[in-house]
């Protein structure tokens, strides 16, 4: 097919676009790829290319209601050098996310990744003395039985309260902040055990083992290996909701703290990392492994939406974020009731024909293996997304421009 395939290169010459936009559009499924021997090089489809251009082409001379497509995801709206989504994931900085996983390059390397472009050789200490605030009067002002999103939350808010140097936007003055800031946030999520067991979180040797050992009190290696794991997977993913809407604050010139606050409100919204505990409430309806299949059935027939099905970004063949957590579920705890249902809703969904799970589906299925309590997997990608969260807010500071779209106003037709 000499003349129909051409280089990545050749592509985003082809369409006048840079080399992100064009894997943007590839992993949209808007031109097809093909791979070029056993590397990871890959060609280009001349026809899908030309068919977009003229696409493009005609968007331009279209209404300017055609843009308001790119809030939906549309079209690339903002340059980026950070995450790249590909049909097999997201690549941080150029680095597979998969690859990093299969490496078990620890979560704080791929922070640093994300932050600087550089992997490091070693996992980076970030110690972290204390809490920030006091943790007696944090727990005083989270409610009990509270999603430990909103300790998250008040701690972040607190801390920033709290910091006379918050306002300095100078790349060192952020890292050395953020890197604080995550080992408190995985501290924090102990903040119902009391005191004592903040304190030993804070002391652990990682994040992963700080997490492991706020919500369980333990740091054996398989657990804290395993949220190592789901870490790096969730630490970023382009422009989702959370990282956009970090962008924006950073954009006016918000501090870590305020930028980070908007972030997590977003996280919070049932749209996006409140998909977590939708499944989790979706599992505890099935109960049963038997019953799947029976559920799966109804809420098709009433034509309702399964939460944690089909990703737009990764259709049709699925988010390859969910399989590496989905293994490590079934290998730590086979027999689990609340696994097993799990992987009984993923085969009723596949025998349905409907789309197959997401990386939410994976957090639900590992929390259940490890025993943690209901609604801590949110927790955990707040944690695990809070990388990439602080390289978008460092990104948008380097940019130095005001994200401030334009509506399309339409006035309201009368009743």
């Amino acid at each position: 097919m000499a003349g129909e395939l051409l280089s990545a290169e050749e592509a985003a010459r082809f369409l006048g676009v840079k080399l992100p936009t064009l894997y943007a559009y590839v992993s949209r499924g808007q031109v097809r790829s093909r791979p070029l021997g056993e590397g990871r090089e890959r060609q280009y489809l001349r026809s899908d290319l030309a068919r977009l251009k003229a696409r493009r082409r005609r968007g331009r001379a279209a209404d300017a209601a055609s843009l308001s497509g790119a809030l939906h995801w549309g079209e690339p709206v903002l340059e980026s050098s950070i995450t790249r989504i590909t049909e097999g994931g997201p690549v941080y900085r150029g680095v597979h996310a998969i690859d990093l996983v299969r490496s078990r390059a620890p979560y704080e390397s791929v922070a640093e990744l994300l932050w600087t472009g550089q992997l490091p050789d070693e996992r980076p200490r970030w110690d972290c003395a204390n809490l920030g605030v006091s943790p007696r009067r944090l727990a005083a002002l989270v409610p009990k039985g509270a999603s430990p999103l909103s300790a998250i939350a008040i701690l972040v808010t607190a801390v920033g309260a709290a910091d006379p140097g918050r306002f300095e936007t100078a790349t060192p003055s952020v890292l050395a902040r953020a890197r604080l800031l995550v080992r408190r946030m995985a501290a924090t999520v102990a903040i119902e055990q009391g005191p004592t067991r903040v304190e030993a979180a804070l002391r652990a040797r990682s994040v992963a083992a700080g997490v492991a050992v706020a919500v369980l009190g333990s740091t054996a290696s398989e657990l804290v290996e395993a949220i190592d794991r789901a870490l790096v997977l969730v630490a970023d993913h382009e422009l989702n909701v959370s990282a956009f809407a970090a962008r924006v604050a950073a954009s006016a010139g918000a501090d870590l703290y305020g930028s980070l606050s908007a972030a997590l409100a977003a996280l919070a919204g049932p749209k996006h990392g409140g998909f977590v505990e939708r499944i989790e409430a979706l599992v505890a309806e099935i109960g049963e492994p038997e019953r799947a299949p029976q559920v799966v059935h109804d809420r098709t027939r009433r034509g309702e939406h399964l939460p944690g099905f089909g990703h737009p970004i990764y259709q049709p063949h699925g988010d390859p974020r969910a399989a590496p957590l989905l293994d490590v579920a079934r290998r730590l705890a086979p027999r689990d009731r609340r696994v097993r249902t799990i992987f009984a809703l993923i085969e009723a969904m596949r025998d349905a024909g409907r789309p197959p799970p997401t990386i939410d589906v994976g957090l639900v299925a590992l929390g259940a293996a490890l025993g943690l309590p209901r609604a801590f997997g949110i927790a955990l990608f707040a944690i695990g997304r809070t990388a990439g969260w602080v390289a978008h807010i460092l990104e948008q500071y380097e940019a130095d421009f005001l994200i401030r779209p334009r509506a399309l106003y339409r006035e309201r037709a009368e009743a």
